[in-house]
């Protein structure tokens, strides 16, 4: 068995490990509790599960998670019938007057569109987006369609609902990795992808290392580069996968 193979098994066996536990858990999104129940809560409100992926493009990903939350404190109702009852106009004032995002008006605009949809396609109930059993390809093109989504939040957000929230899918083929900055110094510091290695050339790589789910492998990296490879002072003795590591310079 050659180095990399035993790296790639490494890696995806974490990650099985991880995915096949049937048990559903709180998902961590945010570091807020009331925020993260609000999110959680995909029972009651998978809107805005589905609207917070949508407003997570360029900040911080817990400021545009918490996004939907802060809306429903202003508004005061978080239903898609009284989201819808405010105007662009209204949305694209709140999110200037709280700063909500880097680019307000735009984000505005992306989050209203997306409640129009999920009124309108899917009879305000965004829960249909997963309902019965999908296959990931279906999912991934659902959350395609809304205004301001593309790929990488569209896998993101089908992956989370499969490997988190223990949605059951028909499949998993068509979950890619979403590649941030902690998969991809993980990816490159073992040595599985070289360090000029592009975004598309690290969906591959995940696609050889495990074609029946890609994407299975993105919460281990993102838990490894979050918790051991961190970009200064890696706490190398302690990764899980430190035997394995090729420590390639980063």
């Amino acid at each position: 068995m050659t180095g990399d193979s035993m790296e790639e098994h490494i890696l995806v066996t974490l990650a099985k490990r991880q995915f096949l536990n049937a048990e559903r858990e709180t998902v961590h999104l945010v570091d807020e509790p009331e925020i993260n129940a609000f999110l959680n809560d995909i029972e009651q409100y998978p809107h805005a599960y589905v609207l917070a992926c949508l407003m997570d493009r360029q900040i911080k990903a817990e400021k545009a998670w918490s996004i939907p939350f802060y809306i429903k404190e202003a508004v005061g109702s978080f239903t898609i019938n009284a989201l819808a009852s405010n105007s662009l106009e209204f949305y694209q004032n709140l999110f200037m007057e709280k700063g909500f995002h880097r680019f307000n008006r735009d984000m505005a605009e992306v989050f209203f569109s997306g409640v129009l949809r999920i009124k309108e396609e899917y009879c305000g109930d965004a829960s249909k987006i997963w309902a019965d059993n999908p296959s990931s390809a279906a999912v991934v093109y659902r959350f395609l369609q809304f205004k301001g989504c593309g790929i990488k939040i569209a896998t993101m957000a089908t992956n989370i609902l499969a490997r988190q929230f223990k949605i059951p899918l028909s499949d998993y083929y068509s979950i890619d990795i979403s590649p941030d900055v902690h998969v991809d110094r993980v990816l490159k510091r073992i040595g599985l992808v070289n360090t000029g290695a592009s975004r598309e050339a690290i969906v591959y790589k995940a696609r050889e290392l495990n074609p029946e789910f890609p994407g299975i492998i993105d919460f281990s990296c993102w838990e490894i580069g979050r918790q051991f490879c961190k970009p200064q002072k890696p706490l190398c003795d302690q990764c899980p996968i430190y035997s394995q590591c090729k420590r390639v310079p980063y």
